[in-house]
């Protein structure tokens, strides 16, 4: 039975533990350009050990950001700073995965410790935001704009561009984000979904952007490095998508090539009563994985090496993507590993006046 801290082989990629960082965004970028705070941020969790580092959700154009300071990818000029974290992830060896992302009518706000939520205007330094329907997300957030089909084929476009770029800048690993109530996920979803034409309506229709999304991504993204697809599996209100569409949408991406299902929850209906708790999504990780035969990843309130540990050995997954417990202490993988009885090292620049029988596994405490 695998465990926390076996390797998982993606086609090429050999991650050395089932540890990922997940996908948070920082609010952090100026014209979408990564920086110091983004070699930090991920940089000292690939210090810490994970596995899998993750970006935050990188926009594939200037209108998919989430916010004015979201990270890019839409112009070559982003690949270098992005290569150098890239670089240094690798260097502690750790695998370095991308997320690339469009916002849709969830794009222009302010960052969550200001207004949340709000769409910018102009003067604010906003943009047009654009969706599958006039639908808003919430309560003072604009109507946006409806979006043509030659429209959508430039978003697709611009999956693709971003991941060429990624490609260059060295990433290991690319996800496309069609979770959280984001534009992909707004195509798949009947609350956020309302068109009459092929990419509405039906499940057929309304998953066809992200089936065209992730084929076109594949083309671009060589064959022996895996593709990532993230989900949200239940949008936890009546009507919504369901996981039920959502096994029937993985058995659709894994012929496209989807080597692993990132199963979260939630994200478009504002108001959704969603019942958080100690692993609340992992059950959506585990049907997945049982009835459609794709690797999983699990992600939602895992905090400790037990709990992380007792998902990977049961089946329930095949990774843990961790957040805020990544947050709270970069070094969590190494820790755990620790309490779980495995000895993988710590950076040697840590590592002081060790245990004979202990060398570069544990730092003095």
């Amino acid at each position: 039975m695998s465990h926390l801290f076996e390797p998982l082989v993606l086609r090429s990629v050999t991650l050395p533990n089932r540890i990922a960082v997940s996908p948070m965004c920082q609010y952090s970028s100026v014209d979408g350009t990564a920086n110091d705070w983004h070699l930090v941020h991920l940089g000292s969790r690939a210090a810490g050990g994970a596995g899998l580092v993750l970006t935050e959700a990188v926009a594939v154009t200037p209108q998919g950001r989430i916010s004015p300071q979201d990270l890019g990818l839409w112009s070559d000029d982003q690949i270098e700073p992005l290569a150098r974290i890239v670089h240094f992830i690798s260097q502690r060896g750790s695998v370095a995965g991308i997320q690339l992302a469009h916002a849709g009518r969830k794009g222009s706000t302010s960052p969550p410790w200001e207004n949340r939520g709000v769409t910018l205007t102009g003067k604010e330094g906003g943009w047009p935001i654009a969706a599958p329907s006039a639908v808003p997300y919430d309560d003072g957030c604009i109507v946006p704009t409806v979006l043509t089909e030659e429209g959508i084929k430039e978003i697709t476009a611009a999956f693709v561009q971003a991941a060429r770029r990624a490609l260059l800048a060295g990433f290991q690993v690319a996800e496309v984000h069609a979770a959280h109530g984001y534009l992909l996920h707004q195509f798949l979803s009947p609350l956020s979904n309302r068109r009459s034409d092929r990419y509405g309506g039906s499940f057929e229709n309304r998953t066809r952007l992200l089936s065209e999304v992730v084929a076109a991504v594949r083309v671009v993204w060589p064959d022996h490095l895996p593709l990532l697809v993230r989900i949200s599996a239940t949008d936890w209100v009546e009507g919504g998508w369901d996981l039920e569409q959502s096994l029937e949408l993985v058995r659709q991406l894994l012929p496209l090539g989807v080597d692993l299902i990132d199963c979260s929850s939630g994200g478009t209906a504002p108001n959704a009563k969603v019942p958080v708790g100690p692993g609340y999504q992992t059950r959506f990780a585990e049907q997945i994985r049982r009835e459609t035969g794709s690797k999983t990843g699990a992600v939602g309130m895992i905090t400790s090496p037990a709990q992380a540990d007792h998902i990977i050995r049961s089946g329930q997954a095949d990774l843990v993507l961790l957040a805020r417990e990544l947050l709270r202490d970069p070094h969590w993988p190494l820790r755990a590993a620790r309490e779980l009885g495995h000895l993988i090292p710590w950076p040697a620049q840590y590592v002081r006046s060790a245990p004979a029988h202990t060398p570069a596994y544990l730092p003095e405490v």
